[in-house]
This record gives structure tokens, C-alpha cells and sequence, in this order.
């Protein structure tokens, strides 16, 4: 029983064949997906998917890619479409320098922003944080008093910002960079992270796990993050399937029966 806390199945390369994958998915042993949107239209296409099929669920949100084209008003959209049943978080929200530092201001009001709205209406949130780690650990050091929670989905700090992230409340999401053979971080926090803590995820259709790096990602392939952890681990993908599945139901409350 595995829970893919965090996927895109909005995005066009799933346009054709989406019953086929989440037919795979629940093959595979997958009970719950969580697909994210990263603006008001894709938030509304992640309700019309939850609805549509049972194992899904959404979370709505403003992604820090497309602060530029985006409207504060659209926070408020945000808000509305929140109170959709099958919507278990806000996201995908955060800080991405990467791409674009020089909207880091706008960035920054969006992120702490959906992090009230969080907070307001008790919902968990995935942050993305792409070469922003600081200012990500500064935002939830100020959002601490809020009552903020959620989890860093698809982790790419060190050691240090783990403990810190933990010790803040959040769990810890990862995906395929996990499993990747040049890997160093993801599998070093992945080792010394507490179990109770962590999440898996795939991000479909992207970061596509080791070795089916180069193709389309989808939610069956969670299975391959959740080898890898046990390996790091010395336990067995069983024992790894469960716990993250209760930490999952826990953090967002997914209606399923656990063992």
C-alpha cells in the first residue's frame, strides 16, 4: 500500500492515457494520489480529476514559476476552491531561484501569503524550494507561530536543513532523485531521516526514478523510491509502504483503511 503524495496529472502528457495510469497505479498497490496544481486553472483541472476518480485527491495552489503571470486576487480564488471536499492541501507553493531570482520578492508575498491561507483554513501545505533553502527555512521559522504544516516535497537539502525542517514540524518528501546512481544528498538524509517522518512521491511526469530515467514518470513508479529508502534503511518496501501511507493519511487525512 503505497501513497504518492505529490504528482502533476494535469499536465498534458497525461492527456491520452489517463485511465490507463491510474489503472497502473492501483496495480501497483498505489491507494491514494495526491495531484497538485500550480495555478487557479490547473487547481481547478486537479478538483475535476479528484472528483473523477476515488484514489485521487488535490491540493490547489500558486507554484513560485508562475508568480509573474499570476494576480493576488487569485489567492482568493485559491481560498474558494479550497473548500472542495476531495482538497486535502494547499500546493504546490514556495520559493524557485533557479529559474527566475529576480521575481524573488513576488515569490516570497505569494508563498507566505498561501502559507496563512493554510494556516486560516487548517490545511497542510508541499512547498517547493529549488536553490532557495535559506529563505525557505527563514519563511517557516516565521510561519512556525501561524501553525503551518506540511512537507518539503521532493527534498534537495543537506543534513543540517533536514534536522531543522523536522525539528520546525514538516515532514520530507522524496522522489526519484532518491533512487538516482549519482546521487548524494537525497540518499545520505534519506538514511539518517526518521521514518515517521517521511513521505514518498514521484512528481509525474517528472523526476522519473533510476532506471527509468528519460521517460514519462506516473504514480506506479513510486514503488521504486520506496525500494530505494528501505535499501538506505536496511528494511523491507513493506515496512516502508506502511508507515509512509500512515504518515501521508496523518498529515492530510486521506480516507483509507491502513494496516
Amino acid at each position: 500500500m503505497f501513497i504518492d503524495t505529490h504528482a502533476h496529472l494535469t499536465d498534458e502528457k497525461f492527456v491520452q492515457d489517463l485511465d490507463a495510469v491510474v489503472a497502473r497505479a492501483q496495480a501497483a498497490g498505489v491507494i491514494r494520489i495526491l495531484t497538485l496544481g500550480t495555478d487557479v486553472v490547473s487547481s481547478r483541472a486537479a478538483i475535476a480529476l479528484a472528483e473523477r476518480y476515488d484514489p485521487i485527491y488535490a491540493a490547489v495552489g500558486i507554484h513560485p514559476e508562475v508568480v509573474r503571470q499570476a494576480s493576488p486576487d487569485d489567492i482568493e480564488i485559491i481560498r474558494k476552491l479550497a473548500v472542495s471536499p476531495k482538497v486535502v492541501a494547499i500546493g504546490e507553493i514556495g520559493l524557485d531561484y533557479y529559474w527566475d531570482k529576480e521575481s524573488a520578492a513576488l515569490q516570497q508575498m505569494f508563498f507566505e501569503r498561501q502559507l496563512q491561507l493554510a494556516a486560516e483554513l487548517n490545511l497542510p501545505v508541499s512547498i517547493h524550494d529549488r536553490d532557495a533553502h535559506s529563505q525557505i527555512l527563514e519563511t517557516l521559522r516565521r510561519a512556525r507561530s501561524w501553525g503551518v504544516r506540511g512537507v518539503l516535497h521532493s527534498f534537495s537539502g543537506d543534513e543540517a536543513m533536514a534536522r531543522e525542517v523536522l525539528d520546525l514540524g514538516f515532514s520530507i518528501s522524496f522522489a526519484g532523485p532518491v533512487t538516482f546512481l549519482n546521487a548524494r544528498q537525497p540518499p545520505l538524509v534519506a538514511r539518517q531521516a526518521p521514518l515517521d517522518r517521511l513521505l514518498l512521491e514521484t512528481d509525474s511526469p517528472y523526476l522519473s526514478p533510476h532506471p527509468l530515467r528519460g521517460r514519462r514518470n506516473e504514480p506506479a513508479n513510486v514503488t521504486y523510491v520506496a525500494g530505494r529508502i528501505a535499501e538506505l534503511k536496511g528494511l523491507t518496501a513493506q515496512e516502508v509502504a506502511v508507515q509512509t501511507a500512515r504518515n501521508a493519511q496523518a498529515l492530510f487525512g486521506f480516507k483509507v483503511d491502513l494496516l
